[in-house]
């Protein structure tokens, strides 16, 4: 099976998504594939521990994706080794009332991992210059000051709100969450195929709705603003990742490889030691449970 460079899927400094293959051929067959990602899954729920032991750092894991791009399926199998107190996976849907109270990174930041935990955010901040941009009438339910109607949301409006998600970002990575940011990379054509089988499979119908259609006609405005939201806010500090995601068992291993070999590069998270009152005391304390 391939070996693969996890610095190979970040993005580069300028994205054109219409270059970059949707496919990846890990050279292995489907078996091997899902038997590499169990080793892989396995060693991360082991990391897990390590980092709650150690309670320095959160880890922040973003995943967003053109519908059916297969977010859901992914966190299920990449993470199902781990812990559950240890991770929290947030599906952040339309805002409620409150959440619109509140300025729109609110509710995420609230959902940020407190350190030694993960969170998955499933769809994430990005859905702010994502959805938002792409209907732009949304931005109105925020109750701006300055926002009246649609005509007043220009691009300098955009503009600061990448800045306040870069903002955002870099404030929290300096204050120890890691953050993993993975675009799904999915075809236009395996789009329309797993919408199909959602058809053909009764289990699979309630996953449908008309309105995938009509958001289907809006590609080429959603993947403009993915490339330029990858563009503008793809940082050293929260690199943004391109996984080919045509195929759902290569995806999960790709992620799961690079979450894995680029945690383990922090040579400093590890176990505490013991006090070396407590270590010399070892033996003692056995023996004073063994003659109960």
């Amino acid at each position: 099976m391939k070996d693969i460079s996890v610095d190979s899927f970040i993005a580069p400094n300028t994205v054109h998504l219409d270059t970059i293959d949707t496919k990846y051929d890990l050279d292995a067959s489907e078996k091997k594939i899902e038997k590499e990602l169990e080793e892989v899954r396995e060693k991360l729920g082991k990391f897990q521990d390590k980092l709650y032991a150690h309670s320095k750092y959160a880890v922040l894991i973003c995943i967003q994706g053109m519908d059916t791009a297969g977010k859901d399926s992914l966190i299920r199998e990449v993470f199902k080794d781990f812990n559950s107190r240890g991770v929290v996976v947030h599906s952040f849907k339309t805002p409620t009332d409150l959440e619109l109270k509140h300025d729109y990174l609110w509710r995420h930041y609230i959902a940020l991992p407190a350190r030694g935990k993960f969170a998955v955010f499933n769809r994430t901040h990005y859905e702010n210059v994502l959805v938002t941009r792409v209907h732009p009438n949304y931005i109105l339910n925020e109750n701006l000051p300055d926002i009246h109607s649609v005509a007043d949301i220009n691009e300098a409006f955009w503009h600061s709100r990448f800045e306040q998600i870069n903002n955002f970002e870099k404030h929290i990575a300096e204050n120890g969450t890691l953050i993993f940011k993975f675009y799904l990379h999915l075809s236009k054509e395996e789009q329309k195929n797993r919408l199909i089988r959602r058809l053909d499979k009764q289990e699979k119908n309630w996953k449908f709705s008309p309105g995938d259609l009509e958001e289907r006609k809006l590609w080429d405005d959603y993947k403009a603003c993915y490339e330029d939201a990858i563009n503008r806010t793809s940082k050293p500090h929260a690199p943004w990742y391109i996984v080919p995601s045509d195929d759902k068992p290569t995806t999960r291993y790709i992620i799961a490889k690079i979450l894995y070999d680029t945690l383990t590069r922090y040579e400093d998270i590890k176990e505490p030691e013991l006090d070396d009152d407590i270590k010399d005391k070892i033996d003692f304390y056995k023996k004073q449970l063994q003659s109960e």
